[in-house]
């Protein structure tokens, strides 16, 4: 950990490091379109999906599992498509939008860095396997400027429930 004195020769502040190994684009499509969206991408640009987390019948008049998230790759990239339920915080006022996810080990340190920055925390840490992203814990922060981050944990499963 680094130190810095603070304004006007005050009291020190503990400056938290904080190492991210990716930083994923994230769309958010209408519930029931994320499966298309995903064959979309794969079909017109060729991207490959490398994970996917489902959940089972979020609601009871739903017959399928629908798709939380689908990591995708392209031309090198990495970005995520999920999809924008009733509930969800991450959009507002619309049926698709856009997030960013930038995974760490350290979801406690990241929140704290970034509300030290400014930001507001948005969600507590969700520990749920396969919660969004294909990660293990998740959680968001909304930037002064109005965009949602997402702070993800790395998971040992991505992958194991692409399906083909």
């Amino acid at each position: 950990m680094a130190q810095e004195e603070g304004q006007n020769g005050g009291a020190e502040k503990t400056v938290v490091e904080v190492s991210f190994k990716s930083v994923k684009p994230q769309l958010f499509v209408e519930a029931p379109k994320a499966t298309d969206a995903i064959q979309f991408y794969k079909t017109a640009f060729g991207a490959v999906e490398t994970c996917r987390s489902t959940q089972p019948k979020r609601k009871a008049d739903q017959e399928l599992p629908h798709i939380v998230s689908a990591v995708l790759q392209l031309a090198g990239s990495t970005f995520i498509v999920a999809d924008l339920s009733d509930d969800s915080s991450s959009t507002k006022g619309g049926g698709a939008g856009f997030a960013m996810c930038l995974e760490t080990e350290d979801l406690k340190a990241a929140v704290a860095k970034a509300v030290a920055a400014g930001a507001v925390s948005e969600s507590e840490i969700v520990e749920v396997e396969g919660a969004c992203c294909c990660a293990e814990r998740v959680t968001k922060v909304k930037d002064p400027y109005g965009f949602v981050w997402q702070f993800c944990s790395p998971s040992n499963k991505c992958g194991a429930n692409v399906e083909a």
